[in-house]
């Protein structure tokens, strides 16, 4: 097994026991020759090495049987659009997916930690391109174009009633964004029970991103400890 597969497995369960995936959701890590790694389709916290497989541009896995997941097309066609992203998570984590269905209530920045929330666009409505009787899954290649579209350069986009996609230039800076995104909306709606909050100014945003990006090796280290000394 190569590295990446195994990163891409590492990734996966510590994105579930950190609360951010269940039994749906996936990641995946742009391939240096095209396209993209991602597991067969399966619940995350199970994924080892050996489930992760190399995709083409377009989502699809050349010359095997696997079942690829159904939103592939997500990964693919941001890879696409998106020069700069190296790792992609996928996620409907709780906290989250109430702000997806809330046009007048942003995910903002809050805390230190989450800086990358700065600028993000309101949560992509997939009924614009679907009609209203979709699954709002992204099923397709037009479909993951329009979520691409909708996203722009930001790092983060929410789907209504679905969860959200986040990027990073790399995959630990994906999983560590990914895991702040969960934790940043249920701050901040304790946050909203509360008072008003006073969100990061820009410059704060991108100052606080800045540092904690370079922290970002900690946290992985801590996080995959967890989940091998669970194992033992």
């Amino acid at each position: 097994m190569t590295e990446v597969q195994n990163d891409i497995a590492l990734a996966s369960r510590v994105l579930y026991a950190q609360g951010v995936l269940d039994a749906f959701g996936h990641v995946s890590v742009r391939a240096s020759e095209g396209g993209f790694w991602m597991s067969r389709s399966m619940a995350p916290g199970l994924v080892e090495a050996s489930d992760v497989y190399q995709h083409n541009a377009d989502g699809e896995i050349a010359g095997n049987e696997v079942r690829p997941f159904l939103e592939r097309f997500i990964h693919a066609e941001i890879y696409r659009a998106r020069p700069d992203v190296m790792g992609i998570v996928h996620s409907h984590s709780p906290s989250v997916v109430p702000f997806s269905v809330l046009q007048d209530v942003p995910l903002r920045p809050m805390c230190h930690m989450c800086g990358f929330l700065h600028g993000s666009p309101v949560p992509h409505d997939i009924s614009g391109i679907a009609g209203d009787a979709s699954d709002l899954l992204i099923r397709s290649r037009s479909m993951g174009e329009d979520l691409a579209r909708h996203m722009g350069d930001s790092n983060v986009v929410l789907m209504r009633g679905h969860g959200f996609t986040v990027v990073g230039r790399s995959l630990r800076e994906a999983v560590f964004r990914a895991v702040w995104t969960e934790r940043g909306a249920h701050l901040q709606q304790s946050a909203m029970a509360m008072g008003t909050p006073q969100y990061l100014t820009e410059g704060e945003a991108l100052a606080c991103d800045e540092t904690t990006s370079g922290q970002i090796g900690r946290a992985w280290d801590l996080w995959v400890s967890e989940i091998e000394s669970a194992s033992a």
